[in-house]
């Protein structure tokens, strides 16, 4: 804080940029002072500022995740830059507007109008040289004025060269720190990874550097306790939720249900700790 007031700045405000997933919102925390005592507030979203890492195996809602965030931040008005890496923009672009109409956004020019796509995933040059990247990104967040990045996924930027994931994550870390964006990395994990935690490819490069990690995993019923605790029938598929860690604000630490409904829109439910308690049931 002492070299930030030397250099005329100032340390950013905790605040939250609501997510688009329902449920989530309510998982980040901050404590202030109210009347002397130190309370417990909700922050109501993804710490400001701060980098969001998505991992998980395939289907589990990471890149569903990223997209819900990037619509309810430009139903708001606030611009993203969306790197595509795994998908051609266009059809990036065109889920996107789908999921926005799930969400209630059914005017396309929002969408438009505040999410600048630069498609990684057709342009080589892009997707392999990071000073092309960031020269790239760094004139969309001047030109459009954007305060939000996805980039789904950072690991596309390494694959097949994973002894550079730390170099490739710290380089995207120090640029959107350095601009002031919010920023969402959708990771992958390896099917060889322990399923909940923030391991990925590239080892724990990424959550090691990030400010926050969110871990999203998938379970087959194959018990009757699995059936009574979740309510399902034998061989259907839960997904869970979990926040690694995040330094920039306190966070809940229990794992979730979470679920993709028919409407293509990720929901955080209830922890599991609350099902077996049975304070909660799984609808």
């Amino acid at each position: 804080v002492e070299l930030l007031k030397e250099a005329g700045q100032k340390a950013p405000e905790i605040e939250g940029v609501p997510t688009g997933v329902p449920g989530l919102d309510d998982l980040f925390f901050t404590t202030r002072l109210i009347n002397g005592k130190p309370r417990k507030v909700k922050l109501g979203g993804y710490p400001r500022y701060g980098v969001i890492n998505l991992t998980g195996v395939s289907d589990t809602g990471k890149s569903l995740m990223a997209e819900q965030f990037a619509i309810a931040c430009a139903n708001r008005g606030e611009r993203v830059a969306f790197v595509t890496v795994e998908s051609p923009a266009p059809f990036v672009a065109a889920g996107i507007k789908q999921r926005a109409q799930s969400m209630g956004v059914s005017d396309e020019d929002i969408i438009d109008q505040n999410i600048v796509f630069i498609d990684a995933a057709s342009y080589h040059k892009l997707r392999e040289d990071m000073i092309t990247l960031l020269d790239t990104l760094a004139y969309a967040i001047r030109k459009y004025k954007t305060s939000h990045v996805v980039i789904d996924s950072v690991t596309g930027l390494y694959e097949a060269r994973e002894m550079l994931a730390r170099i490739v994550v710290r380089q995207l870390f120090n640029f959107v720190k350095k601009w002031r964006q919010t920023a969402v990395f959708v990771s992958q994990k390896r099917s060889g990874h322990e399923e909940l935690s923030a391991e990925a490819a590239g080892g724990y490069a990424v959550s090691h550097i990030v400010d926050c990690t969110i871990v999203l995993g998938k379970k087959t019923i194959q018990s009757r306790y699995d059936m009574s605790l979740y309510n399902r029938p034998l061989g259907e598929l839960v997904r869970l939720f979990r926040i690694d860690g995040c330094r920039l604000c306190g966070h809940d630490t229990s794992t979730h249900l979470m679920e993709i409904g028919e409407d293509g829109i990720v929901r955080v439910g209830p922890a599991l700790s609350e099902l077996i308690s049975g304070k909660k049931t799984l609808k």
